[in-house]
């Protein structure tokens, strides 16, 4: 047995230090980046991702997200003729990953939707998200080797881990983008049932600072409750971040809205959860317990309103530290250890944001 006593950091235990700053407006700042994969290949866009979770990843929240300049990762239940009939019908390529697991039935399916659309002069699937809840097992990599062996040109997302060692290991393997985040995100349970996790902001820093030494990338997934924690991540060296629970509840995700209390709600579960397993597997296996919550969380309209809530609330911290452009925000920030982030005195008396 060690301990580790070094201590480490959530999204609510720091805030951003505010500079001196040129930028007179919200308007001057860009959010767009552009990065450039291990494989060579290239993505310019805001590197903001919608979850592959029931009610996020869906193909309607793809397609309008694809309009927003926004990434989305497909859920994992979708079967080789809708994979077929999505990339087919819409322009979403550049924008959209696959989501498998690390069974030889879901890489296959993989391989043969590839196989099937992709060809010398179009590629319609461009990125694979292989998303286990456990990536520190040795079949996660050795999936993105066979992969990456198979379909050189494909942009790899593996994870999902939380240490600098394994995100080494999985670049290593042939992965270019590592998701990281495990037990910190709304409707995840991992930590209660099972006492394994890191905090979140301190696992980015770390994590970054390993992948960017091998020319890699990281997602931050999970953890953020509101755009400041959007920002943290950013400034903590994200180079995208994954969003579930702040992107559930829209018309796009295809939940079903539901009165309660006379309020408007929606389902919202995490993929480890009850719910999900009865839905997708039939219930929980023998051996398994679940490690994710099912709640009801207020419906919230069009996506397009909270992205721009989301994406307006990044840009003015941007503004705050002097960032001119997103990829700056890491460079400027400076963070400052704090017991209380804001102040809670009427939050149970707002109306909204």
């Amino acid at each position: 047995m060690r301990i580790e006593n070094e201590v480490k950091l959530d999204f609510n235990d720091v805030l951003l230090r505010p500079k001196r700053s040129t930028l007179e407006s919200r308007k001057q700042v860009s959010l767009e980046r552009e990065f450039i994969f291990r494989n060579g290949n290239t993505y310019k866009g805001i590197p903001i991702i919608a979850a592959n979770m029931d009610g996020v990843g869906t193909p309607n929240i793809a397609c309008k997200l694809k309009q927003l300049g926004l990434f989305t990762c497909l859920i994992k239940s979708l079967t080789k003729r809708d994979l077929q009939n999505i990339f087919y019908e819409y322009d979403i390529a550049n924008n959209t990953a696959i989501t498998i697991g690390v069974s030889d039935s879901e890489v296959n399916k993989f391989l043969e939707v590839c196989s099937f659309l992709n060809n010398d002069d179009n590629k319609w699937i461009q990125y694979v998200c292989i998303d286990v809840a456990n990536g520190y097992t040795k079949k996660l990599a050795d999936v993105v080797r066979k992969i990456r062996k198979k379909l050189p040109y494909i942009n790899i997302i593996a994870g999902n881990v939380v240490t600098a060692e394994m995100v080494e290991e999985l670049l290593l393997a042939g992965a270019d983008i590592i998701k990281v985040g495990i037990g910190s995100g709304a409707v995840c349970t991992t930590r209660i049932k099972t006492g394994v996790g890191y905090p979140q902001f301190s696992s980015i820093a770390e994590c970054a600072d390993a992948a960017h030494g091998l020319g890699g990338h990281i997602i931050s997934d999970g953890g953020c409750c509101n755009s400041g924690d959007v920002a943290k991540a950013f400034g903590a060296g994200a180079d995208f971040v994954m969003l579930g629970s702040m992107l559930a509840g829209h018309d796009e995700g295809g939940g079903e809205v539901i009165e309660e209390d006379g309020k408007k709600v929606v389902q919202f579960y995490g993929m480890s959860s009850k719910t999900a397993n009865e839905k997708h597997f039939g219930g929980l296996m023998d051996y398994r317990t679940s490690e994710g919550r099912t709640v009801h969380i207020p419906y919230k309209g069009k996506i397009a309103d909270t992205v721009q809530d989301i994406l307006g609330g990044v840009r003015s911290a941007c503004t705050y530290v002097g960032a001119k452009e997103l990829k700056h925000l890491s460079k400027c920030a400076t963070f400052i250890r704090v017991n209380n982030t804001h102040n809670t005195t009427l939050e149970k008396y707002t109306i909204s944001h």
